[in-house]
């Protein structure tokens, strides 16, 4: 089984994670297509425009489906440099969490039982992991902190 995860560089929060029984450039997508969909309120040609993705050089994310996806949403690829996965420090901090806190301590028999528990995993990683960088508040706080007051009353 492979998983799949898209982290907020900014506040480090969970934006998106996956499960699937193969770890193909389609799959890779969904964690993405989960951020833009909760963050931006849709999805759509551009709507995350501005936006730029770090990523490693697997072959899912240089695919030509993925970055045409990518184009399509009007994020900026940005591909972290080879063999340096601190250039990739939050995607990588994140998935240690996760092994240490789920995948090292517990076994899955189906695809569906991992979805639901990284489901679950995020939802409590987002609300209650307490991160130095913002003052050990929880990451949902931190991500209120960035949106503007328009967004808030929206």
């Amino acid at each position: 089984m492979a998983v799949f995860i898209a982290i907020d560089h900014h506040s480090a929060g969970c934006v998106g994670l996956h499960a699937a029984r193969r770890g193909t450039r389609f799959e890779a997508l969904e964690p993405l297509r989960q951020g833009v969909r909760h963050h931006f309120g849709g999805f759509g040609k551009g709507i995350a425009a501005g936006l730029a993705l770090r990523h490693d050089h697997g072959s899912q994310y240089m695919s030509d489906a993925f970055q045409s996806e990518l184009t399509f949403l009007g994020i900026e690829s940005s591909p972290a440099f080879v063999r340096a996965p601190e250039g990739n420090g939050c995607a990588e901090r994140f998935i240690r969490t996760l092994k240490e806190n789920l995948l090292w301590v517990r076994t899955f028999d189906t695809v569906e039982q991992l979805r639901q528990a990284l489901l679950e995993f995020r939802r409590t990683y987002n609300s209650t992991w307490l991160i130095e960088q913002h003052g050990f508040r929880t990451l949902d706080a931190a991500r209120l902190d960035q949106l503007s007051p328009a967004a808030l009353a929206a």
